[in-house]
């Protein structure tokens, strides 16, 4: 996580979209912990094109 709280909603945007363009995996446990942080990031949208 960045050293600022400013910026970890974007940085856990950009993470997801990243395992989402590149089709990545995520087990149970990654996808809780995503899940628990973005907590208080509602209303962020994730943004990705499906890399080719």
């Amino acid at each position: 996580m960045p050293p600022a709280n400013s910026a970890k909603c974007t940085y856990l945007a950009d993470w997801t979209a990243t395992k989402l363009r590149w089709k990545l995996s995520a087990d149970d446990k990654e996808r809780a912990a995503l899940e628990k942080l973005a907590a208080d990031c509602s209303g962020k949208v994730v943004k990705y094109e499906v890399a080719p």
